[in-house]
């Protein structure tokens, strides 16, 4: 496989998604010299951030001029050498299917996207690859918060592809001063890495919540680094995996602190908060936790994979288990 340099290249990056982790994102590529143009199929959204530069959910940030934000999917993608789908899980379906319309031979995408399919128990690299017809495809994922991004503090992530030429292009797109990435071809490693480690933080925060201290959560994101590594193992990917920035980092992340929103919603749980309090953070926040619960607990029935604490996890929130059952999984695990 040929391998290219672009470095010191100035690229067009086309961003699917005006959430708090695509803009995070728009303003590296921006201040790596990078034209980024952003795209959202809401109106009201787009002009929003294009008057203010701002977005809503990262306090204090200011948004490049240089980014343009608009509703036109063609013309954002246009012309890209580089495509960056950061959306919801839940949504990569339609967008790549749009996508199929315009891509090119010569494009290359970065799946900033973490999660699986619900209905069909696909990850987002699959979800996209059937649609569009490509290897130049490449996954990021790691413990970056969207706002820890955005105020440019040192932070690492994984990159999985099995393409060298994508690999260099998303190097050359993102890496700079501050933020460092870690190649690697196992993709389906860095995928259940970056879906399950939302859920597993869910648990977590139930033991916040109860206010259990930090030894025994440790405990919790200890077992679940051993049933991760075996889960990938089991679908096909690398158990070392699990010791990279998507796995062992993101897990540290998003397991103990607050601004993860799987976290904080484990919490509500755990300190036995109104279901009408419950109800309005689901309303009002993407938990992509929740979502991916469903799918990681249907794929593990269809490929006939254990994994206890993801059904007891699935119990509690949508059976008759309690978050006080963690207590004795943990101490009964074998």
């Amino acid at each position: 496989m040929l391998c290219y340099n672009y470095s010191g290249d100035v690229m067009k990056v086309g961003v699917l998604g005006t959430g708090a982790y695509g803009v995070s994102l728009a303003l590296i590529l921006n201040e790596n010299g990078h034209k980024v143009e952003m795209w959202t199929k809401f109106e009201e959204e787009a002009n929003y951030l294009s008057q203010t530069r701002t977005s809503p959910n990262l306090k204090n940030i200011i948004i490049d001029d240089e980014i343009k934000i608009s509703t036109d999917f063609k013309a954002t993608v246009e012309g890209a050498d580089l495509i960056l789908i950061a959306v919801p899980a839940a949504f990569v379906d339609n967008v790549s299917k749009e996508l199929a319309n315009y891509i090119k031979d010569n494009q290359h995408i970065c799946i900033a996207s973490k999660g699986i399919e619900r209905d069909t128990c696909r990850f987002v690299s699959d979800v996209v690859t059937e649609n569009i017809d490509t290897d130049k495809i490449g996954v990021i994922s790691g413990p970056t918060f969207a706002i820890d991004v955005a105020n440019k503090v040192p932070v690492g992530l994984s990159l999985g592809t099995k393409n060298i030429e994508t690999m260099k292009i998303i190097q050359t797109a993102l890496e700079n001063s501050h933020v460092k990435l870690r190649p690697t071809d196992d993709v389906l490693g860095i995928e259940i890495c970056g879906s399950i480690k939302n859920v597993i933080a869910i648990a977590n925060g139930m033991l916040d919540g109860m206010q259990l201290p930090i030894s025994t959560q440790a405990m919790m994101i200890t077992e679940s680094l051993n049933d991760i590594k075996e889960l990938i193992d089991a679908l096909g990917g690398r158990k070392t995996t699990i010791l990279s920035f998507a796995g062992f980092g993101d897990l540290l992340l998003t397991c103990t602190s607050t601004k993860s929103r799987n976290f904080s919603f484990g919490q509500l749980l755990g300190k036995k908060a109104s279901q009408n309090e419950i109800d309005r953070y689901i309303e009002t926040t993407t938990i992509e936790g929740l979502y991916t619960l469903k799918s990681i607990y249907k794929l593990l029935d269809d490929k006939q994979v254990k994994m206890p604490i993801i059904n007891l996890i699935y119990d509690i929130i949508y059976g008759d288990k309690v978050p006080e059952d963690l207590l004795t999984f943990l101490i009964e695990k074998i």
